[in-house]
């Protein structure tokens, strides 16, 4: 007896022959979801403020919005650093790169004290006007054990030019203890939180 083989062979039609739309549609989807992503956040990076630096310990890590509003005590600023301190906290990586004069991105400080007001700096306590701030001792050492510089002990009235900065909900936050006052002229407006975890 003879063995008989069939060869079968499936033809299709021309519009068939490439591959099919189910194939094309997840990698496209990804891809355009991807950039509207990338859209997205560039948007927000662009038009809010983002608090998420070591330096930012005087705020909850979120999306912030940069207002025009008065500079009062209490407020949260953003603000540029003086060059020199900048440039500290760009090379022990308190800060990162930014926009700023010395190169450094802007903190997200509370403002402490301003014209007139008294500022008292001890090693275990920061006063504003005679009322001493909670978590506010001065560290002689940062989180790696590297020797932190601080201003003078004492009282200072403030200035009319200059504004003191604080981020008293970390022990650990490198504020006006450390660099000073700075420049009032420094901050670039109020931050109103929009989103925070």
């Amino acid at each position: 007896m003879k063995q008989h083989y069939e060869n079968i062979v499936l033809i299709r039609a021309p519009g068939d022959i490439s591959p099919s739309w189910n194939q094309f549609r997840a990698p496209l989807l990804a891809g355009i979801s991807t950039v509207l992503m990338a859209a997205a956040i560039t948007f927000l990076m662009r038009h809010f403020r983002i608090g998420l630096t070591p330096s930012n310990s005087s705020c909850a890590e979120g999306f912030y919005r940069l207002v025009d509003a008065p500079i009062r005590p209490g407020e949260l600023a953003v603000a540029c650093l003086p060059v020199n301190a900048e440039q500290e906290g760009l090379m022990r990586g308190y800060l990162g790169d930014g926009d700023c004069p010395g190169g450094a991105e802007p903190v997200l400080k509370v403002i402490g004290g301003l014209r007139g007001y008294e500022v008292d700096i001890e090693a275990g306590w920061i006063a504003v006007n005679g009322k001493r701030l909670a978590n506010s001792a001065t560290l002689t050492r940062d989180s790696v054990g590297r020797p932190l510089t601080h201003v003078v002990w004492g009282k200072r009235r403030v200035g009319p030019e200059e504004v003191w900065l604080f981020g008293l909900n970390n022990r650990r936050s490198w504020d006006s203890r450390y660099f000073g006052p700075i420049p009032l002229r420094a901050i670039r407006g109020v931050a109103e939180p929009l989103l925070t975890w």
